[in-house]
């Protein structure tokens, strides 16, 4: 399965869609806030030019897509007040794949233009960009900033030759060690393509900005970043059992992501050559992301939370899904899964690992 040939988020308003079941990915740009801002300042400690160039690849649809560059356009206002210097001029680019709603971020934008015009921000420009990040998306040289988060431990297509990954969609305990190096290959190849890529439309002392989720140790079938997916296969064998699912179909079919650790990461950036990793940092973030410390009316309710973490799952890996199994299978699918992740969070309150990254392009660095 390719990728680039199915969208990867359910688009639209409705009650399964990603714009109402992204909290999640909102409390992580949040979260990561505070380095990108670092980041942003760090980037005009010297120079101010007259027009930003950014791009948000991944950008989905819904209230966070305009999130990340409304706060970014936001900073650079301040800092270029602070020094006195004519505000410049942004060109945006919103990237997704080919599926996206990009029809559903268009129909927003009258309200993003009149906030802009509101703050007396300077001209801002809006362009979507539709295709695959493991391809080439713009001109040489040509991007002041990147930014992309939740989407680069999506793979460029499932790994070859998991055959021996039985009643499995991910990596567990029980996968043969090659189901592992496959997974891992896969994502060297992709992120390593990735960071050549952009190193191509990057100017030189670009930056990129880069939040995922991954893993807190070494071991791939940690539950760092395999309990949730266990869980998933779970729903899944009950269908089996229950005559509505094949057992082959579940056998062949493996989800196209990779969550990697802190060392998999700064590798690849090493090897591939063209960025100086400026910061690497990693935070927690609850499953369910209503059940937060800062939310002082949060009161513990398994099957809600079970039914949150069901409907935020389902917003991203339906349409995947889908096309493997049929549409008949989702509703029951995610009630199970639902149930199953309601069980699992009373005993156990796991966690989803981000990982943040701040890179420079290297000067005159070779793609």
């Amino acid at each position: 399965m390719v990728v680039v040939s199915v969208p990867c988020m359910n688009g639209g308003r409705g009650e399964a869609s990603y714009a109402k079941n992204s909290d999640i990915q909102r409390t992580v740009i949040s979260k990561a806030w505070p380095f990108l801002e670092e980041t942003i300042k760090d980037m005009f400690s010297s120079s101010f030019p007259g027009c930003f160039n950014v791009a948000d690849l991944g950008c989905s649809s819904g209230p966070n897509t305009f999130l990340v560059i409304s706060k970014i356009i936001e900073t650079i206002h301040k800092l270029y007040h602070q020094v006195n210097k004519k505000l410049p001029e942004f060109q945006v680019f919103l990237n997704d794949l080919p599926g996206n709603d990009f029809n559903s971020i268009f129909e927003s934008l009258p309200d993003f233009y009149k906030r802009i015009k509101k703050d007396k921000f300077g001209p801002c420009f809006i362009a979507g960009m539709p295709g695959s990040f493991y391809e080439r998306l713009f001109q040489s040289r040509s991007i002041n900033f990147i930014h992309s988060s939740y989407s680069v431990h999506w793979l460029s297509k499932v790994p070859e030759n998991l055959e021996t990954n039985k009643r499995n969609i991910y990596i567990t305990k029980s996968s043969p060690p090659s189901v592992c190096q496959a997974f891992l290959e896969q994502f060297q190849r992709d992120f390593s393509a990735f960071l050549s890529l952009r190193s191509e439309e990057i100017v030189s002392g670009g930056r990129m900005f880069l939040t995922f989720i991954g893993r807190s140790i070494a071991d791939p079938s940690s539950k760092d970043c395999c309990r949730l997916w266990e869980l998933l296969t779970k729903a899944l064998i009950q269908l089996v059992n229950e005559g509505l699912v094949e057992e082959a179909d579940v056998d062949s079919f493996n989800l196209p992501c990779y969550f990697p650790c802190e060392e998999e990461v700064k590798s690849i950036v090493r090897e591939q050559g063209s960025f100086i990793l400026d910061t690497f940092e990693s935070f927690e973030v609850n499953w369910d992301p209503s059940d937060d410390v800062n939310n002082k009316s949060f009161v513990f309710n398994k099957d809600r939370c079970g039914q949150n973490v069901a409907n935020s799952i389902r917003a991203v890996t339906e349409p995947t899904l889908a096309s493997h199994f049929g549409n008949a299978v989702i509703d029951p699918l995610f009630a199970r899964f639902a149930t199953l992740v309601a069980e699992h969070l009373a005993v156990e309150k796991t966690k989803h690992i981000s990982l943040v990254i701040s890179m420079t392009r290297k000067q005159h660095a070779q793609p």
